[in-house]
């Protein structure tokens, strides 16, 4: 039966295999559903048995991604299999704490600065690896390189997450692969928020607490902003506030996709200040945001249309970790961002997953996000050969 993990994964792996014209898979990209968990090492034994790619990595994830079909809450399995210029390397990190802190293991970061990667897939395990460590290190030493992925979900306690690393299920940690610079990668990341009001300077902070913006507090200048909403708006601000940091200073208008977003925790009424999900610096400029279903699809649309007409080549498939937070729980109608990434991209291959949290770059820089869309297409220019299936 479909339901059973080695007959899903060889329904899956046989359909992606037609698509690859008879080369072997330098790298499978596996995504499961929790009902697969407890057969997970048989599904990768099928996958290498058929398929026999040269390095695998995925996870178990709240729904599965595969096509124009987004799985939410029935068994499904998604196999991406691609041949790649260059082929790929897959790894497994692992975060070592020690008495000064703590250290990344199972990749060495020095050897990809020496051979810059084309881009870097990652799936963390969200409750035993600090990935925002790990971005702030490649922004630094390897700079305007891409990382896209995400948080695996569906565990809801440390030791639940299963991970995939070629032939093995790992518990914690991060798996991931290195693109060669062969590889044309285009990123995409859609935070799914709008803009309301005006943008402030922050002129008092320390750390995630902001006490004024633009000399006022923050508490304020909310007021301010929301007495100018119309009633639409000021509904929204119920179900959520959010904050932009721009990400260009130097830009005259700010606009959509120039922010990096983050939610509002929390605010103090004595002092008028606001906890964020980040930390923010004196003289950084911010918005309040909004987030709504229209936003978000609006956003995303834009996005799409955009990259479709910048590629220089054809997209031959992608990868997209999009946030459990968006699907069913977030618009009217099913399978909403991976049919309209299929109709902008001519229903390319596709495997991705629901993420507890996503990686992608904004502005040049890489970032934890989260309630968003990030999505890695694939160039043929001349480019790799990809395929990808989804079994329930």
């Amino acid at each position: 039966m479909l339901g059973e993990p080695r007959a899903a994964a060889s329904e899956a792996t046989r359909a992606a295999m037609s698509g690859l014209g008879g080369e072997r898979a330098d790298l499978a990209v596996v995504f499961a559903s929790p009902h697969h968990a407890d057969g997970a090492q048989d599904l990768l034994g099928e996958i290498h048995e058929l398929a026999d790619p040269a390095g695998l990595i995925g996870c178990v994830g709240e729904a599965v991604v595969g096509g124009p079909r987004e799985v939410e809450r029935e068994p499904a399995v998604s196999v991406w299999l691609g041949a790649l210029p260059g082929g790929a390397e897959t790894f497994h990190m692992e975060f070592l704490r020690t008495n000064s802190g703590g250290a990344f293991a199972g990749w060495r970061i020095e050897e990809a600065v020496e051979d810059p990667p084309g881009g870097l897939l990652l799936v963390c395990d969200p409750f035993s690896f600090p990935v925002d460590l790990l971005l702030d290190h490649l922004n630094e030493r390897l700079p305007g390189t891409p990382v896209v992925g995400g948080m695996a979900s569906g565990a809801s306690a440390p030791g639940g997450t299963l991970l995939f690393h070629d032939r093995s299920v790992v518990r914690e940690g991060a798996v991931g692969a290195r693109l060669p610079g062969a590889v044309v990668l285009k990123t995409l990341v859609s935070q799914g928020c709008r803009p309301i009001g005006r943008s402030f300077v922050v002129t008092r902070a320390k750390e995630n607490v902001v006490f004024e913006l633009a000399g006022r507090s923050p508490l304020e200048r909310l007021r301010e902003t929301v007495d100018a909403l119309p009633s639409p708006d000021r509904e929204l601000l119920q179900r959520g506030l959010h904050l932009g940091r721009v990400i260009d200073e130097y830009k005259a208008e700010y606009g959509l996709g120039d922010f990096l977003i983050r939610g509002v925790m929390g605010a103090d009424p004595d002092n008028g200040a606001i906890a964020v999900g980040d930390n923010l610096e004196v003289g950084q400029t911010v918005q309040f945001h909004v987030r709504d279903a229209a936003t978000a699809d609006e956003e995303l649309r834009s996005l799409l249309q955009q990259e479709v007409a910048g590629l220089r080549g054809r997209p031959a498939g992608a990868l997209l970790f999009t946030c459990n937070g968006r699907g069913s729980r977030l618009f009217p109608e099913p399978d909403h961002d991976a049919a309209m990434v299929a109709s902008f991209l001519g229903g390319v291959p596709t495997a991705g997953f629901f993420c507890a949290g996503e990686l992608g770059p904004v502005g040049g820089k890489n970032f934890l996000h989260g309630f968003t869309a990030s999505l890695a297409v694939f160039v043929d220019s001349p480019g790799p050969a990809v395929s990808g299936q989804t079994s329930r």
